[in-house]
């Protein structure tokens, strides 16, 4: 496993069977990058949020009912109305349960299960999670940028901003997961790489905390631009949290009374759970990983998610309130 912690330009890493180059499936917590992906493309003028994923589709392939209202952003907020799953990846996962999964649902699918779903509600009014709709959003962003998503993304966001270790090549050295302590292969999502395909390591996941809390200068005006965007909410989901740009966000309050909010998504594969979060006032953030799968007991996420609320509690509430408006 491996822990980092950052607060206020400080930093520490806690590595336990594992260096700070080892990379961990990072699962769902994928989404945050491609969302970044997608904010990147937007600060350059190439898309816009509020483009329909309709022009961009065969239009065999646009979902019934009110599909033809989904935007890109309503993908990477979760409000397009998609199932969180694709009709037929199911079925096809049934073969590698215990393994891969994903690994039958190929880009040809993706098209034909948008062809045979139908959105019942308007979307951008509701908050449903769903990997077919980020996984979506990642193929049309690796369509606009003409290359195959993890390159995309190596070019646009994981080069610029230094993470030599994040990658989602299958291939490359990485931590052997488990499920149930039994040794799992490595993850394999080929029709929907941006709901799950990245690998990082805790050097580099300590990286992304910190251009998430403060955009680093050498860094181009477009990224600076995106890193901002993706903080801002856009929906509010069950429970009263809001939905950013695939980040959830939510408030507590702080030991002297005040209000902060933090930002935070999850992650598990068949061998790996994670969890990364962060509160932009107090400019605190915390990163976890293991080479293990959730459970339905387990704790690791839960913990390093109050981990994570008590560093930003400590926070006087003039430094602490949101500023993700």
């Amino acid at each position: 496993m491996a822990v980092v912690a950052v607060r206020a330009g400080e930093s520490r890493t806690l590595c336990r069977g594992a260096s700070a180059a080892t990379r961990f499936e990072l699962g769902s917590v994928t989404k945050t990058f491609t969302a970044l992906l997608l904010a990147e493309a937007v600060a350059r003028g190439e898309l816009g949020h509020d483009d329909p994923i309709a022009g961009r589709l065969p239009a065999a392939a646009v979902p019934e009912g009110y599909g033809d209202r989904i935007t890109l952003a309503h993908l990477a907020s979760h409000t397009a109305g998609l199932p969180v799953l694709p009709p037929g990846l199911l079925a096809r996962a049934v073969p590698r349960f215990y393994t891969n999964p994903y690994e039958g649902f190929t880009p040809d699918h993706l098209l034909h299960a948008l062809s045979q779903t139908r959105v019942r509600h308007p979307p951008g009014q509701r908050v449903r999670y769903s990997n077919f709709g980020v996984g979506l959003l990642g193929r049309l962003l690796s369509d606009a940028a003409g290359a195959p998503y993890g390159e995309a993304l190596a070019t646009r966001i994981l080069t610029p901003l230094g993470l030599a270790d994040s990658t989602c090549d299958p291939e490359l050295p990485q931590a052997t997961g488990h499920w149930h302590g039994r040794p799992r292969p490595p993850w394999r999502i080929p029709g929907l790489p941006g709901a799950g395909a990245l690998r990082s390591s805790a050097r580099d996941l300590q990286r992304y905390l910190e251009v998430l809390l403060s955009p680093p200068p050498e860094a181009d005006g477009t990224l600076r631009t995106a890193l901002h965007d993706v903080t801002r909410p856009r929906a509010t989901a069950p429970g009263g949290d809001r939905m950013c740009l695939a980040w959830k966000a939510r408030t507590h309050t702080a030991r002297d009374g005040g209000e902060f909010d933090l930002l935070f998504h999850s992650g598990g594969t068949r061998g790996f759970t994670s969890f990364a979060g962060f509160c932009p006032a107090a400019r605190v953030g915390l990163a976890a990983v293991t080479n293990s799968s959730p459970t339905l007991r387990g704790t690791f996420i839960r913990t390093a998610y109050r981990t994570l609320r008590d560093l930003a509690a400590e926070i006087p509430a003039r430094r602490a309130r949101s500023t993700a408006q």
